[in-house]
């Protein structure tokens, strides 16, 4: 294998496994539940995804949070929800940043 090659191996694995180290780096914190924070953050975001009614069922939309990042995930029926849910979540004290990888619902033939 040429060293060029190689290197860009090295480099993909080692940025694949940096947002584990977030993770080991909250569970050696605070624990399997999480920082107290980042739970405070999860249960306010899902508060608010609740007072919009497009985005209850059949929309399923999971919250979870990482040092002050909230990550939706799940799947709703339109772009509109999946954006108003990504607005919604950014409203809630304490978020840094929203990740949101909602999917949209597949209506296949």
């Amino acid at each position: 294998m040429n060293k060029p090659l190689h290197a860009l191996a090295v480099a993909a694995i080692l940025a694949g496994m940096l947002p584990g180290c977030a993770a080991v780096r909250e569970y050696a914190q605070c624990g399997y539940q999480g920082c107290p924070q980042d739970v405070r953050i999860s249960s306010e975001v899902r508060t608010l995804l609740a007072r919009h009614p497009a985005l209850g069922p059949p929309n399923q939309i999971y919250v979870q949070t990482l040092d002050r990042v909230v990550y939706l995930t799940g799947q709703v029926a339109t772009d509109l929800q999946r954006q108003t849910a990504d607005s919604v979540a950014a409203e809630a004290a304490g978020v840094r940043r929203v990740v949101n990888t909602i999917s949209l619902e597949y209506t296949g033939r």
